[in-house]
C-alpha cells in the first residue's frame, strides 16, 4: 500500500478530485489524501458533482491544512503530487519519510464562473487530465517508486499535452 498526497491551495477542488481518482484506480494500492495551503474549509460542491456523475463516492471529503500531514504522528508518504501552480511553488513542509514530490499542473476549475453545464464541463476536463495522469502513473507499476529515475518519470507525467 503506497500513501499519497495530492495538494492544491484551497483543497476544495483539483486535489479532492485527485484524492478520489487515486482511490478508485488504484484499487487498493494507494491509501490516497488531499490537503491545501491554505484550504478554502469546504469542498467545492462542482467538485462533488463531478464525483457523483463519474459514479465514485462523495463522502467523507474535507477541505484541510497540509500541516495535518507533515506531524510525526502523519501517515508517511510515498508520494506527493502538487495539482495547482501556487502549490508548487510554495515553501512546503518537510514530510516525514522525505517522499517523491512532483507537480501536474491542473487548470482550477473553480475559478470558472457561469452556469452549472459550463462549470461541470470545467470540472469534467479537470477530472479526464487527473484521470489520464493517474493512469499513466499506474502503468509504469509500483517498481518506479524505487528507480533511480522514478522522480523524472513521475515528473514527466504532468508534462504531457492534454
Amino acid at each position: 500500500m503506497r500513501n499519497v498526497l495530492v495538494l492544491c491551495t484551497a483543497n476544495s477542488a483539483r486535489s479532492v478530485l485527485g484524492e478520489a481518482l487515486f482511490r478508485h484506480l488504484g484499487q487498493g494500492k494507494f491509501a490516497s489524501f488531499s490537503a491545501g495551503s491554505t484550504p478554502r474549509g469546504a469542498v467545492n460542491p462542482d467538485a462533488l458533482s463531478c464525483l457523483e456523475r463519474r459514479g465514485l463516492p462523495t463522502e467523507g471529503f474535507r477541505s484541510k491544512s497540509w500541516e495535518e500531514f507533515a506531524g510525526v504522528d502523519a501517515p508517511k508518504m510515498d508520494l506527493i503530487v502538487t495539482v495547482c501552480d501556487n502549490a508548487a511553488g510554495e515553501a512546503c513542509p518537510v514530510w516525514p519519510g522525505h517522499p517523491m514530490v512532483v507537480h501536474w499542473g491542473i487548470p482550477d476549475p473553480a475559478s470558472l464562473e457561469g452556469d452549472e453545464a459550463t462549470r461541470g464541463e470545467a470540472f469534467d476536463l479537470a477530472y479526464d487530465r487527473l484521470e489520464r495522469r493517474i493512469n499513466g502513473m499506474l502503468a509504469l507499476g509500483d517498481d518506479v517508486f524505487g528507480a533511480e529515475d522514478g522522480k523524472t518519470r513521475l515528473a514527466a507525467i504532468g508534462a504531457i499535452a492534454d
